[in-house]
């Protein structure tokens, strides 16, 4: 039992769903648009991965958007304007989720694979438990259902506390942590894994962290892509990732790669 991975926990938007992770994106730089405050796509990507009403709140805490928010009402954000692009975000994001639940290119056979091996398959978002009701079950009718979903509503505090994780864990019954993979795209989910004491791994293909669309990504030439793939995998690095791959279908070998360490470690 001490050598073998027994659970893999997968975010959702930008990992197994919503390549790139544009669904939330647009909704961010809309509701602040709507005050007549600009956010860029980088500035809205930062705090990708926490629960919703956090991300708004980092945001309003990236000086140049505090800036504008002050030259525009006289002072800088808060609690309450805080609040107040929240209950605007969630009904402009409850209108698109939907369309933005495709499973990406070989979540489905991955997540058989590991099934196969006994692998129980858990997960975690920056969504509430009402939006996932709306990408759960749009992503189960088109292949992708994992054995357990964990959002922030669930546990005291979202990413990058752990909380989320070892909900998973509870749920389905799993340890030692040192049998659980959580599989993310952005920094706030390899924190996320670092934080509770497991492998943590960054998918680089698809991710919010690239930011591209398959479109985007699949015209630009062999040196672009490497290019791109190397500054994401310098930011999950530096951000404490075990192991950073470019695709999810290179998670198995990983895995099997991960218990070839753990003999290592208990057999030495």
């Amino acid at each position: 039992m001490n050598n073998r991975i027994r659970c893999c926990i997968f975010d959702w938007a930008g990992t197994t769903v919503d390549y790139g992770c544009f669904a939330p994106l647009e909704v961010f730089v809309r509701v602040f648009e709507k005050r007549g405050i600009t956010i860029t796509e980088q500035e809205a990507r930062a705090p990708m991965g926490m629960a919703k009403r956090e991300h708004i709140r980092e945001l309003c805490r990236i000086p140049r958007i505090a800036s504008q928010w002050n030259d525009r009402f006289g002072a800088d954000p808060a609690d309450s304007d805080v609040e107040s692009l929240y209950a605007d975000f969630e009904p402009m994001l409850f209108e698109c989720l939907s369309g933005y639940s495709r499973p990406i290119d070989g979540v489905i056979e991955t997540v058989s694979l590991l099934k196969q091996k006994g692998v129980k398959i858990g997960s975690t978002t920056g969504y509430t438990r009402a939006m996932m009701e709306i990408v759960a079950p749009e992503a189960a009718r088109l292949g992708y259902s994992p054995d357990s979903l964990v959002t922030p509503d669930d546990v005291s505090e979202g990413r990058p506390a752990p909380w989320m994780i070892y909900r998973n864990c509870e749920r389905l019954n799993i340890w030692p942590l040192s049998s659980v993979v959580k599989i993310g795209d952005t920094v706030a989910d390899i924190k996320e894994g670092v934080n509770a004491s497991v492998w943590s791994v960054g998918v680089i293909v698809g991710s919010s962290e690239m930011g591209l669309t398959k479109d985007a990504y699949d015209a630009l030439c062999d040196a672009e892509k490497q290019q791109n793939r190397q500054r994401v995998r310098r930011v999950f690095s530096d951000a404490g990732a075990s192991f950073v791959i470019d695709t999810i279908a290179e998670l198995p070998d990983l895995i099997e790669t991960i218990e070839e360490q753990m003999k290592g470690v208990f057999n030495g």
